[in-house]
């Protein structure tokens, strides 16, 4: 899952942004409405944390903006203001959900996954495909019963490849979904990542790799 972080409380944007990424999600931050606008212009996002006072533009405008775009990914609203007019405002702008802070990150990141299996194609929380079973919320996977220890990135590619469901992923769209914005997009991590992958999972193979065009599970 790829995620985009917009909060001008720099400490706080870093602190939700490493706590995602510690959840194997490839995590972009903007701290203010127009670099928000500017990433999701460039990149593919599935959900976007977006606090509602924001310098700038303002994120009830960030939001409105995105609606009327069709901007495919959900949006988690944050606010300071936990009263009720304040979640009907942001839902009626188009905003998925509403989380007043302080919260829980827990809860944070139960919402964001929510968010991110409400996707065109919806996405079970549990993902299972030739004996392999991924569970991202409690972050475990398992072939044929057995348990697989993977890095936050296997477990990343991993799951985009289950989710899937047989059709190929391409490198690029790998990169995409499973590292952010910072990364080269020549650099083999893909090619390296999928090495491991593969042999943490065992035999016989499950990963195929189709020539010129990526991978498929």
């Amino acid at each position: 899952m790829r995620v985009l972080v917009v909060e001008d409380e720099r400490v706080m944007a870093d602190a939700i942004a490493t706590g995602l990424r510690r959840e194997a999600m490839a995590v972009d931050i903007a701290y203010d409405g127009a670099g928000a606008l500017e990433r999701a212009g460039i990149n593919e996002y599935d959900v976007i944390v977006l606090d509602r006072d924001l310098p700038k533009v303002h994120g009830d405008d960030v939001c409105r903006t995105l609606v009327a775009e069709r901007y495919g990914a959900r949006i988690l609203m944050l606010t300071a203001a936990g009263e009720l007019e304040d979640k009907v405002d942001g839902l009626n702008l188009g905003a998925d959900d509403y989380l007043p802070k302080p919260f829980a990150f827990k809860e944070l990141i139960a919402r964001v996954r929510a968010l991110g299996r409400r996707v065109a194609t919806p996405v079970p929380p549990v993902l299972t495909r030739a004996g392999i079973e991924l569970d991202a919320g409690r972050f475990t996977v398992s072939r044929d019963g057995h348990p697989v220890e993977l890095t936050r990135k296997e477990f990343a590619v991993l799951e985009v490849l289950l989710a899937a469901d047989g059709v190929v992923v391409s490198s690029e769209q790998l990169l995409e979904k499973a590292w952010d914005e910072h990364i080269d997009p020549f650099t083999n991590v893909v090619r390296v990542t999928m090495m491991t992958l593969r042999k943490k999972l065992g035999d016989p193979p499950v990963i195929e790799t189709v020539p010129g065009v990526g991978y498929r599970l």
